[in-house]
């Protein structure tokens, strides 16, 4: 049954963005929720349909419509994995490129979810129905070393060394330009783009958060650099936003970088090489790697060949 509501702004809250000013309505429901909401029409002004960055006026009536919430069953699908570890408590997989991690709008079929329900069938539930055991994510387009857990203990475990800082993430990409320094640290603020709100930023207004990259050049070509790169802060789309922004973006990325590029790569060059952390339950640290996928060593080998000419 659709849920209808309806107010009027008071003096105190004119000026304040629509998205916020509903989100303090109605403090069970997400933002990201509410601005799905009001993209799909159900929130209206003064009977108009309006956007989620519409600051309200004084007298303004608002009307918002929330529709039953969808029933969502995530099943588990025989989806091949390259499992590189697993015991009772995590699992560490090396995600192939191309592969969602969970469940989305659009993606409720073919994810890494549905593989592990699969191949593990007990997965923690701290991550919800749709999310279950995924406790750090890695883009649709970027491969490599990803852990899962398979009880609440190692999820929070997990979770708590995430929120430290102390796990080890390394990553390999192929940028575009030749990066001078051998190595760097990008320290730049990250939130969403004022504009392109499904793309990120480097910003320092609004709801932004600290992000750090580290970066070492591994080899120069011509036209490009060949990075390893770590971690110290883990926000979205971290490396290929703050390697835009440094004007060397990641080769293949059509979000923050270039339309087109002369190797017909789909999907940007990055891969999660290296991840390390101390284990939930015998607190040993253990370190997992996985090599370059070809897609990324076959550019590489065609540049060194330039390279040598």
């Amino acid at each position: 049954m659709i849920k209808k509501y309806s107010f009027l702004v008071s003096p105190e809250e004119s000026g304040k963005r629509l998205d916020i000013l509903l989100m303090e309505k109605n403090p069970d429901m997400s933002r990201s929720r509410l601005q799905v909401l009001i993209e799909e029409g159900l929130v209206s002004v003064k009977g108009k349909k309006i956007k989620s960055n519409y600051r309200v006026k004084k007298g303004d009536k608002v009307f918002l419509e929330v529709p039953p919430p969808r029933v969502v069953t995530i099943e588990p699908e025989n989806i091949p994995l390259s499992i590189l570890y697993q015991d009772k408590d995590i699992v560490v997989v090396n995600k192939a490129q191309g592969m969602v991690v969970h469940p989305a709008a659009g993606h409720y079929q073919g994810t890494l979810v549905n593989a592990l329900l699969f191949h593990c069938r007990d997965l923690s539930g701290i991550g919800g129905e749709l999310r279950p055991g995924i406790v750090h994510r890695l883009d649709k387009d970027t491969s490599g070393v990803l852990v899962a857990a398979k009880n609440d203990y190692a999820h929070r475990s997990l979770a708590y060394q995430m929120k430290k800082r102390s796990i080890k993430r390394e990553y390999q990409a192929l940028v575009h330009g030749r990066i001078v320094e051998s190595r760097a640290t990008i320290d730049a603020p990250i939130g969403r783009h004022h504009k392109e709100r499904k793309n990120m930023a480097v910003s320092s207004k609004g709801r932004v958060r600290e992000a750090v990259t580290h970066f070492e050049v591994l080899e120069r070509f011509k036209k490009y650099t060949h990075l390893r790169l770590k971690l110290e802060t883990g926000r979205t789309h971290q490396i290929r936003v703050h390697m835009a922004y440094i004007k060397h973006p990641v080769l293949g990325d059509l979000q923050y970088g270039p339309s087109r590029n002369e190797f017909n790569l789909k999907g940007q060059a990055l891969h999660a090489g290296t991840l390390g952390f101390v284990h939930p339950q015998s607190e040993n640290y253990m370190e997992f790697s996985a090599p370059l996928p070809e897609r990324i060593q076959s550019i590489l080998r065609l540049l060194t060949q330039e390279k040598t000419q």
